[in-house]
């Protein structure tokens, strides 16, 4: 308890200053036994214990918070520290003696946490500094067996001069892919196939029934790859034919530009790094591999074919001896099977690729059921008899020709967007076969509706292969005559009679810079009919109609100067807008009834594809294969490069120069007429008056008809 009389207070320090003689004089004595140093004297240590001293036991040890670096100079300056004293830190304020404080106080008052938080001084005096931390050793991840092949990847992959990727983007993604697995093998475990791997060869060896080749992609022998060195050559020549496969069977083996300069498909290449993502990941590699190839039904019908087709004949190597009939006969009740020998059988096992028993003359069961299969391929009565008919369609050279027809078509499936239609519509579509001259609208994976179409005449003219858009239907349309035909038909027609384009109600007129434009009003007699379907496209090509109907009733519809004639364009305009807007309800009747001299547009809320498409081969509704003229030499163009181009490299592009149509040479000839002059020099671009861009003249109505306006829907 404190005690305030001031008459005690130095009653008081004399206590506390013998008391604390005792104590010190106690602990010096101890110390003084073990230290190695004695002490001058006893007269010595009663001076010291007489001296005053601060009591520790009530001083806070100093903290880190008591010490403050010096941020803004990293070098004191010497003179500044002689004329300015230090000041003393906070804990040795804290240790000097205070005059005003009662001891009592300082004694019995200690801080309860300060033992528990503060970190001891000699602790703190004698830490260290703190060492700059280390980069942590990396751990590889490759198991010891593969260790050595990973080492030689890793140098292979370095070298400048690795030749098993020739395209910059496919190199890269290798490089980072085997990086980012410290370069261990992706195809080999301790120098054995995985699953992968094995997954990878069989999916290229198999590249035969994709109608590509195998030796384009080839598969190194693991089985011979005996030391590092070669397990990692083996490695990187597998994943460069993977990738090769990958991209060819999703583009194609030639780009579309290397066969004509009218096909315009959207590219769709693969991604290197995906491709290698996703084979190294797939639990099977080898679908994961064959899911590049083209999904669509129609592709998957033509492979079925070739099977058949190599099955029956794979070229002109075997070649069946004709001789005497042969007919299998099953076992009855009263006689047993009947299965004539003979020498040809084997061969003939061979030819309709029956694997069973590859080396036996019996005429059997297995080969009468695929000689009858046979006879139904080429419009044989199928008995299931080896007869000379038979014989000699099963050596004929056409076989080795639908083959060739049917790689082709598959080639060009792969060109093709992998979705054909739009998803929000039912994944619906227009496709138009060329050499059929047939367009289907497809949705939900089924047709919808079909018609007969004319397309192009072979040469200038032929139609493109496309896929765009179409957007809107123009009924009563203007026919704005394309610059081909007014520079290569109507002025030449014109130097003959100048009089020609007004009987076939052509408007002439010509612009500022010189241009003419000759162009149709709607009507009966305009060469586009009543409806013209637009998508707009490059080459200027759209469906339409037509008044010259007779035409339909050919078998082969080649006619046109490029774009497509509709047989029944009502019906065609009707089923799209039921498409696109079914809450309309279009019917032909209600088409028809639009039917006038003033255009009317009629747009999409959602683009639906169009597909022009040139299937010389194709598998009809009764599964048949179907095999159509070679309208345009498409086939005959892209079966020699395929076979005459082992050395060339036939993805990538080709440039093709661009019709320039001029002014003409001569000047017209007198007496030709004009509708105007000087209207062409602004206003809508030339593919806008192709399409029937928007006109603030409105036609003459009919006679007996109100004036219609030009509107949009």
């Amino acid at each position: 308890m404190r005690d305030c009389s001031t008459n005690r207070a130095g009653f008081d320090r004399v206590l506390m200053a013998v008391a604390a003689t005792f104590l010190t004089v106690s602990a010096t004595s101890a110390l003084a036994a073990q230290s190695t140093t004695p002490r001058a004297s006893a007269a010595e240590l009663a001076i010291d214990a007489a001296v005053p001293r601060p009591e520790p036991a009530n001083v806070p040890p100093p903290t880190v918070g008591d010490f403050k670096m010096d941020s803004t100079a990293s070098v004191p300056d010497a003179t500044k520290a002689v004329e300015k004293p230090a000041e003393p830190s906070p804990a040795a304020k804290a240790a000097e003696p205070k005059t005003d404080t009662k001891p009592a106080e300082t004694v019995t008052a200690p801080a309860a946490n300060d033992a528990a938080t503060a970190t001891p001084p000699a602790a703190t005096a004698t830490a260290p500094a703190a060492e700059p931390a280390k980069e942590p050793v990396k751990v590889s991840t490759v198991a010891p067996a593969d260790q050595p092949v990973a080492d030689r990847l890793r140098d292979m992959l370095g070298a400048k001069s690795l030749r098993y990727f020739d395209r910059k983007n496919e190199r890269a993604a290798v490089e980072k892919f085997y990086s980012a697995r410290d370069y261990a093998p992706q195809w080999t475990q301790a120098g054995k196939l995985t699953d992968s791997g094995k997954g990878v060869i069989a999916r290229l060896k198999d590249a035969a029934t994709e109608g590509l080749n195998p030796a384009d992609y080839p598969v190194p022998d693991f089985a011979a790859a005996a030391s590092p060195d070669q397990l990692a050559e083996a490695e990187l020549k597998l994943t460069a034919s993977m990738l090769d496969y990958a991209r060819q069977a999703q583009s194609g083996r030639m780009h579309w530009s290397q066969v004509s300069a009218d096909i315009l498909y959207p590219e769709h290449p693969t991604d290197p790094a995906e491709v290698l993502a996703n084979i190294s990941t797939a639990k099977d590699a080898s679908a994961a591999l064959d899911g590049y190839n083209p999904p669509h039904k129609l592709y998957k019908e033509l492979k079925a074919k070739l099977a058949e087709l190599r099955g029956q004949g794979d070229g002109p190597v075997i070649q069946i001896a004709e001789g005497p009939a042969l007919a299998y006969k099953a076992a009855t009740k009263k006689l047993g099977e009947v299965a004539p020998e003979d020498s040809r059988v084997p061969q003939l096992r061979a030819k309709l690729g029956i694997s069973e028993h590859p080396d036996s003359t019996h005429y059997d069961a297995k080969v009468a059921a695929a000689v009858r299969k046979f006879q139904e391929s080429v419009d044989l009565k199928p008995t299931g008899v080896l007869d000379d008919r038979t014989v000699k369609a099963i050596n004929s050279p056409k076989r080795d020709r639908q083959i060739d027809t049917v790689i082709v078509n598959m080639e060009r499936w792969r060109w093709l967007p992998r979705q054909l239609g739009a998803a929000s519509l039912g994944n619906a579509y227009v496709i138009l076969n060329i050499p059929d001259f047939t367009l289907k609208v497809m949705q939900n994976g089924a047709q919808v509706w079909n018609t007969r179409v004319v397309t192009g005449k072979p040469g200038n003219h032929a139609t493109p292969l496309l896929t765009e858009t179409m957007k809107f239907i123009t009924v009563n349309p203007t026919w704005n005559v394309p610059p081909s035909i007014i520079y290569n038909e109507y002025l030449p027609a014109l130097q003959q009679d100048p009089t020609v384009l007004q009987r076939m109600g052509l408007k002439l007129e010509r612009a500022r810079d010189g241009s003419i434009h000759i162009s149709q009003p709607p009507g009966e007699a305009n060469a586009l009919g009543r409806i013209r379907f637009n998508f707009p496209n490059k080459f200027l090509v759209y469906q339409h109609d037509t008044p010259d109907k007779h035409l339909f009733a050919k078998e082969e519809r080649a006619f046109s100067h490029g774009c497509m004639r509709v047989q029944n364009p009502d019906q065609y305009a009707s089923t799209l807008l039921n498409i696109v807007m079914p809450n309309e309800r279009y019917t032909p009747e209600k088409i028809r009834g639009m039917y006038g001299r003033s255009e009317i547009d009629l747009k999409f809320p959602t683009p639906l594809p169009v597909n022009i498409t040139y299937q010389t081969a194709f598998v009809d509704d009764a599964g048949k294969l179907q095999i159509r003229k070679d309208l345009y030499g498409r086939d005959a163009v892209m079966i020699n490069l395929l076979k005459n181009s082992r050395n060339k490299d036939l993805e990538t592009l080709v440039s093709h120069a661009q019709p320039n149509y001029s002014r003409p040479k001569d000047g017209l000839p007198a007496g030709v007429s004009f509708a105007s002059d000087n209207t062409y020099s602004s206003g809508p671009s030339f593919f806008e008056r192709l399409f029937g861009g928007p006109s603030t003249v409105t036609p003459p109505a009919p006679v007996g008809r109100r004036p219609q306006q030009r509107f949009t829907r």
